[in-house]
């Protein structure tokens, strides 16, 4: 007899994010002509997006203005993303990115084509060297953005692309890039996340200095290397005592017992000797910041995601060059969200 799966706390995190932004893209294109759920948010993706906090940042300090289609609320999104990541590592990216979860959902296709050859279709030493480039498209969207104070990128980004491709305000290269990445996560687990996210690369970096670290016990650990196969970022797990690498999405699918025979071989922790953290803790901690952080910024009456409406181009700046600033983003958002 088969025996019954296990909840799967993870994608149904995934789901639950994906449908809200799904729903949220939709209803601003509902609102648009009138007939929008009243209760919905109807912001721009860029405005609810954390990786806008970060587009925007340097035009935020130098000029006291939020780069167009960005808001306070991309600000808040990206410091909870960045307290998340101190705590537990990239969990925005393995639980609450949207795409992220797209790239794995088409990949369950993939998997079922090519079975074991799935996920191993780049050769290592190439691997190795492509992982770089994220990096280097980090770079260049900062200083384009700063330089010319737009959000350039929305031109190339594959995730507003697969949430707005059906309303023709999507910039064709970015089409294209969502058309090659949904080919390429056929073959390959995440291929956008591995080579090319400009945000995964930057909260990579606090895989290094995160609190709560990934530890394989030696004493206990078979060597089956199923939880290295498990990884959809190919980090070699089982042959790492702590899990540092610049790659890892926090997915934790390393830990789970479908992935791991021996139970409290791969364990979350502070330190060796601290207490373990279960998944379901992460989970909880995760949701209850990031929620948690939204709804009481709202409370307190921080949040704001309406780039269309007034004052929305920031805040203690002169009349005339803050009405300009306003009418820019107005003209902007009309033509495209």
């Amino acid at each position: 007899m088969a025996k019954p799966k296990k909840f799967n706390l993870r994608l149904m995190v995934q789901v639950f994010f994906f449908a809200l932004i799904a729903l949220i893209s939709v209803n601003k294109t509902l609102a648009a002509v009138g007939i929008g759920i009243p209760f919905l948010s109807t912001a721009s993706l860029h405005a609810l997006c954390p990786f806008g906090g970060v587009e925007t940042f340097f035009s935020l300090v130098t000029t006291g203005f939020f780069v167009p289609k960005t808001q306070i609320s991309s600000v808040i999104l990206m410091s909870l993303v960045f307290l998340l990541a101190l705590l537990f590592g990239p969990v925005f990216c393995g639980w609450i990115c949207p795409f992220g979860a797209f790239q794995e959902w088409i990949g369950k296709i993939g998997k079922r084509l090519f079975k074991k050859r799935y996920n191993q279709f780049i050769p290592a030493k190439l691997d190795r060297v492509l992982r770089y480039l994220r990096y280097g498209v980090l770079v260049w969207v900062l200083t384009v953005t700063a330089v010319s104070g737009a959000l350039l990128f929305a031109n190339l980004d594959p995730y507003h692309a697969l949430f707005k491709f059906w309303t023709g305000t999507v910039a064709l290269p970015a089409l294209i890039l969502l058309v090659v990445i949904t080919i390429g996560a056929l073959f390959l687990e995440r291929p956008w996340c591995k080579y090319a996210c400009p945000y995964g690369a930057l909260l990579g970096l606090f895989n290094k200095i995160r609190i709560f670290k990934i530890r394989r016990k030696t004493a206990t650990c078979v060597s089956c290397q199923k939880c290295s196969r498990s990884c959809p970022m190919n980090i070699d797990v089982c042959r790492t005592e702590t899990v540092t690498s610049l790659s890892c999405i926090s997915c934790y699918e390393c830990t789970s017992d479908r992935n791991c025979p021996k139970a409290e071989t791969l364990v979350v922790q502070a330190t060796k000797k601290s207490p373990q953290v279960s998944i379901t803790v992460v989970a909880i901690v995760m949701l209850t910041v990031f929620i948690g952080g939204i709804f009481g910024t709202i409370a307190l009456g921080v949040w704001d995601s309406k780039t269309q409406e007034p004052g929305s181009g920031g805040k203690n700046n002169g009349g005339g060059q803050k009405q300009q600033v306003e009418m820019q983003e107005e003209d902007q958002d009309k033509i495209s969200d």
